[in-house]
Formats: structure tokens, sequence, C-alpha cells
């Protein structure tokens, strides 16, 4: 570790990627200071080009202070610069799934965490109570009540971004249903993701599923109600400072084909089709998106970066040997993965 001071990030409770971040910081012993978005220990901040939640500050030329988002650069950034409990696999082809799984939790799994959460009237009532409170604890009650109903409105309004309507509800509804039971099944086995210790992906999925198991009412019942292990589970990974990892602790590879084959196959029915439509929306130069999940037509707003993240989960599988390549394919045929990596998508991903 080459500098004991702490950390300095911009974060909230109810932002799954802060949750994901602060969970591997705890895990990785790594010191941090966060501060609340919104709060006036947050005001003299650098603001990011984009504002996205955590934003951590790094000493820049002269040392000024340098915003900087985006989870997961951040997160292999710190495997670099931090040593010891490292969240990556040491095999290669291990580690790319762990990638994959890792992009699923942060661009499918937030999907229903929205959709739950602006969807129905209990869920809405209580992000609209909660959530202006946390940036805003000693705000009276006439401007909760303002910030509530403003706030609440602009998000409900936002929903057809990550596709939700009243022609796909169902369709994020039950996938989240079969990523419960999948990973359910998967933690009889093994306690994370990747084995006997977490990756990447662990700490993705704990950040969605710290709004959906645990904070938002509707799924959170759903989660307690059907899958009791997956509702514990995040409890336990959010703090994991007295786990010691062992070098043998990840998954082996026949572990890995046999116990990750149920959400894989669930990646295969949503989150591949729908991030391979939005890399050919994108490379087309088209705004928006669409394609077809279980019979249903989904439409939704291009995103640039989930563009990125296909072409970036394709440029480590090329990195890998011929061998480990192999072993993926094998992996991701299996599952109707596959056409993620190999499908053609256009000029641009």
């Amino acid at each position: 570790m080459p500098d004991t001071a702490p950390l300095l990030l911009k974060g909230a409770p109810g932002s799954p990627y802060t949750r994901k971040m602060i969970a591997l910081l705890r895990y990785r012993h790594i010191p941090y200071r966060m501060v609340v978005s919104g709060s006036a220990a947050a005001a003299h901040l650098p603001r990011p080009k984009v504002e996205l939640l955590p934003t951590f500050y790094f000493a820049g030329a002269g040392g000024a202070l340098e915003p900087v988002t985006d989870s997961s650069p951040l997160l292999r950034r710190f495997e670099q610069t931090f040593s010891g409990r490292a969240v990556r696999p040491a095999d290669p082809a291990l580690a790319f799934m762990d990638s994959l799984l890792e992009d699923y939790a942060d661009e499918w799994l937030t999907k229903p965490m929205f959709h739950f959460r602006w969807h129905y009237a209990a869920d809405i009532a209580k992000a609209g109570n909660i959530l202006p409170r946390w940036r805003h604890l000693t705000a009276p009650e006439a401007e909760i009540a303002e910030l509530d109903r403003a706030f609440s409105k602009r998000q409900i309004d936002r929903l057809y971004v990550v596709g939700s309507n009243e022609k796909t509800w169902e369709t994020i509804e039950s996938s989240y249903r079969r990523f419960l039971a999948a990973f359910d099944a998967h933690l009889q086995r093994h306690p994370f993701l990747m084995g006997a210790r977490p990756g990447a992906s662990d700490f993705a999925t704990y950040g969605q599923l710290t709004q959906l198991a645990h904070f938002d009412p509707t799924p959170a019942a759903l989660t307690l109600g059907t899958a009791p292990r997956v509702y514990a589970w995040v409890d336990l990974i959010d703090d994991l400072t007295g786990l010691e990892p062992q070098d043998t602790g990840w998954l082996t590879r026949n572990e890995a084909a046999t116990s990750l084959a149920p959400l894989l196959r669930e990646l295969a029915r949503t989150y591949v089709p729908v991030m391979l439509a939005n890399a050919r929306a994108l490379a087309a130069g088209l705004g928006q998106v669409e394609t077809e999940l279980d019979g249903v037509r989904w439409v939704q707003q291009a995103f640039p970066y989930q563009g990125k993240c296909v072409r970036w989960l394709r440029e480590e599988y090329a990195a890998l040997t011929p061998a480990d390549r192999a072993w993926v394919d094998g992996c991701l045929s299996s599952a109707g993965c596959a056409d993620l990596l190999h499908a053609p998508i256009g000029s641009a991903a």
C-alpha cells in the first residue's frame, strides 16, 4: 500500500455504486473518508464533468483535487495501487468471468433497482421521503416535502431511460426473480460469486442489492420471501474486514462452469441482447435502442457508456491466450452468451 492517507470520496447511501466501492474499500483495508453528496462538507469539492456517484478525489498537478468517477475503472486502479486482498482472480479466464458478472450487475441489475423504486407507490413514498433527508437531514418539513415532490417526479419521468414502461415492467421484474433463484442456488455452494473470496462482481452485485434487497419495500419483500439466503448475504458483504482470503479461495474452472451456468443463462436472456442492441444503435448513430426480450418490444435510450462496456469486455477477451479464450467460449456458448463477444456490431462499439 503506497500511501496510508485516506482516500476522499463523495457518495450517498442510496447510490448502489457508492455502496459497491465502500464495501470494496472496507474489504481491502483501504482507509477512506466519505462525504455525503449535497451536504455542506461536499460543497467545496470540485465537480466532475459528469456528476456520478461515487466521485473520488485525487491530488492532481499542483496538488489541486481532481474528481474521478466510474466504479469499475477505479476498482482496477486500486488493484494496481494497493497491495493485498485482491478482488480480481489470478486466472485470466476467471477474471474475465468476474468482469462479465460485474458488468451485468452494474448495467442490468440497475434496471430493476430503478424500476422498483419508481414504479410502486410504497417504494416511491419511501425513496422520496428518505433520499432528500440524507442530503438535508436538518431541513424543515416543508422543504423536505418540496424536495420529495420534485425529485420523485423527475425520477418517475426518467423510467423510460432504463427501459421501464407498461409493456416491459413484467419483463424487468421476472428477470430479477430469475436472478434471485440462480444466485441463491450458487450461494448454496459458495459464499461469493467468485468462490470462497469475493471478486469485483460480488461488490457490484452487493451494491445493487443494498437497494433491491434492503431499502426499497417491494423488491426487499420479494427477496426476503423467495431468497432469504441472498438477503442475508447482503448483510455479510457490507463489512468483510475480518475475512482472511486464501490464494486457493477462487473458484476452479470446473466449479465456475457448473455453478455460474444458471446466472450466465439469465445474462443471455436479458443483458446480452440489450447490450448488443445498444452497441449497434450507437454504431448506427441512433439515440434509441430497440430489441425484443421474452417476446416483448424493448425500447430505451442509447447509452454511450454501455457501448464502452461491450468494447472493454471484448478487449479483455481478446487479450486472453487461445486456451483461455476457448474455455471462456465453452462457458458462454453453452449458456447462450457468446454473441456478446462475437456477434457483429458495426463501425463502433
